[in-house]
């Protein structure tokens, strides 16, 4: 049987002759039957073998991908790469079936291998840059979409895809740069706006954010994360009082939004309106008891209303629920310190500058602690680094002021 095969394919044995041909034939008819056995046979033999033998062209792998065969399509493009490792357009079209089949790392790898091939293949830059957006890696994804937007500067997707990579890097300024021209070509794109809003606001690029955020209020006035938004950009404007009325809005909003009462009570207390304040951060604990946040400043509040007992009951909860609000621990120290306290006051006061050191108020309280424990050069050391804290502050603004005055009149 395997002669008859070896004769069918034309194969030769080692020592140059045709094996089956060695065989002597009795007729030309019995030649005849011979052939077509040896054709039935090797149909039978070879069909069970399946596309890695008879179906390894290019056609065939796309044929099965528009059939949506996609298994089929990728272990055909590997067998093309096998046979051709040099074919950057096999690299490319399994890319694009492995992303089909969401198996990103995969195709990420493939679209990698094409560019490297072939570094101006087009369209393979704006699939590599979405299969490492798929995954999350937003840093990875930002460089093949830039390469994608210069060869081809009118790409919506490629620009949108941009400017979304940027943001989950937590590259504001930048995404906003893509993400403006981007929503402006798609203004009903609500997801879009909101991603252009929010860059605006974390990259306190205020005025923008306002902007953007008014809109969305408008087309739906009933969205508390609207409104939250909006007020924040307000607060970053110096604008409280309007800031106010937009955590209001949030409030009282369906549903309403589970931080607003925080929210709402954050800027009371900015305001120094502190009954108005504790009012809606115990409102804020009534819907989330374990808000940690909410207890500090109620503790923060009680101490400066002069309720000690109220104040530390309130702070120490918090610090226990959470280790790193940094407003808890400066309370607390200032409460143990008037209580005598100066141990617990010490380890409170440290965890304070441990979790920001550039602020000079932890340093004065920890510098008058040492003071009383007779510890006067460890509290020199303190007094001496809020001057330095405050001197810094005051160079900054001279810094910022001279720039002002130095812009260029129109």
């Amino acid at each position: 049987m395997e002669y008859l095969i070896l004769k069918f394919f034309g194969f030769s044995d080692p020592a140059g002759y045709s094996v089956v041909n060695s065989i002597p034939k009795e007729s030309s008819l019995e030649a005849a039957l011979e052939d077509v056995v040896l054709i039935l046979v090797a149909i039978f033999l070879v069909a069970p073998l399946g596309i890695s033998s008879l179906a390894q062209t290019p056609a065939d792998a796309v044929g099965f991908e528009q059939q949506g065969k996609l298994p089929e399509a990728e272990h055909l493009w590997q067998a093309i790469i096998q046979r051709n490792p040099q074919d950057a357009g096999a690299f490319a079209s399994l890319g694009v079936v492995l992303s089909r089949e969401q198996k990103y790392p995969e195709a990420a790898a493939a679209y990698r291998k094409a560019l490297a091939l072939q570094p101006r293949l087009p369209g393979v830059q704006l699939n590599l840059g979405l299969a490492e957006f798929k995954q999350g890696h937003f840093q990875a994804a930002i460089a093949p979409l830039t390469r994608a937007l210069a060869a081809d500067p009118k790409s919506t997707q490629a620009r949108t895809l941009l400017g979304l990579s940027y943001y989950g890097a937590k590259r504001f300024a930048e995404a906003i740069r893509h993400l403006q021209p981007a929503a402006e070509a798609d203004p009903g794109n609500t997801e879009l706006q909101q991603t252009l809003a929010q860059s605006c606001l974390r990259a306190k690029h205020y005025d923008c954010a306002v902007k953007e955020f008014r809109q969305i209020v408008q087309r739906n006035p009933d969205s508390a994360a609207a409104h939250i938004l909006m007020g924040e950009a307000l607060d970053g404007l110096g604008r409280t009082p309007d800031a106010i009325a937009e955590f209001q809005a949030a409030a009282k909003a369906t549903p309403p939004d589970p931080n607003a009462h925080f929210g709402l009570g954050y800027l009371y207390w900015k305001s120094h309106q502190y009954d108005d304040a504790k009012r809606e951060f115990e409102e804020q604990l009534t819907l989330d008891p374990g808000n940690a946040q909410a207890l500090a400043y109620l503790g923060d509040i009680a101490w400066k209303q002069n309720d000690e007992d109220e104040a530390i009951g309130r702070l120490q909860r918090a610090v226990k629920l959470r280790g790193d609000i940094r407003i808890a621990y400066v309370d607390l120290g200032a409460v143990l310190t008037q209580q005598k306290r100066y141990p617990e006051a010490l380890a409170a006061l440290r965890q304070a500058v441990k979790l920001d050191a550039s602020q000079p108020d932890a340093h004065y309280r920890l510098g008058r602690v040492y003071q009383a424990m007779g510890n006067n050069a460890a509290a020199e050391k303190e007094f001496a680094q809020v001057r330095r804290l405050h001197e810094k502050a005051e160079e900054d603004m001279a810094t910022k002021m001279s720039a002002a005055g130095s812009a260029p009149q129109r």
